[in-house]
């Protein structure tokens, strides 16, 4: 048990600084109480011609990539989050008119036009790829995007 106590007071300083790198402040005591734990029930592993510091180094870097694995990731729901700013850091009202103007345009399209430019435009996709997801044949796609598209600029035009 000295010889534990020893080794704490050698190098919890250099793991400390070690984890820090890895592991959030908050969490840096339970890490570094996890590495030396793990150092103790496992001490008959250690090579005594080898470094000490080196082996509890190895022993953290485990189990603060652990740590991290093991933790949720922070997300935050898109509807919380806000427009992005304009050129100039503020919000570009023109930007957001146009943006509702369209989807008021989009939501007085017939909806198997309105759902091929969703796709389309929003969802990324190529037209066969619609065709594929709505069951529809190619040309089906190509005529329901083509006139939906010039319903909507003239809808847009007119507001």
């Amino acid at each position: 048990m000295e010889e534990f106590s020893e080794s704490y007071r050698a190098h919890a300083a250099s793991v400390r600084a070690y984890l820090r790198r890895l592991v959030p402040v908050q969490d840096l005591d339970d890490v570094l109480q996890v590495v030396f734990t793990e150092a103790w029930r496992s001490r008959q592993r250690f090579d005594p011609d080898r470094s000490m510091r080196a082996w509890l180094l190895g022993i953290a870097h485990k189990r603060g990539v652990d740590h991290l694995r093991a933790r949720a990731a922070p997300t935050v729901s898109l509807d919380v989050v806000g427009d992005p700013p304009g050129h100039d850091g503020r919000i570009d009202d023109q930007a957001l008119a146009d943006r509702d103007q369209l989807r008021r345009a989009l939501a007085e399209l017939p909806a198997p036009q309105r759902q091929a430019i969703e796709l389309a435009y929003y969802g990324d996709l190529s037209q066969r790829e619609i065709a594929e997801r709505l069951h529809v044949p190619l040309g089906t796609v190509k005529a329901r995007t083509a006139r939906g598209l010039h319903r909507l600029s003239a809808l847009l035009a007119a507001a």
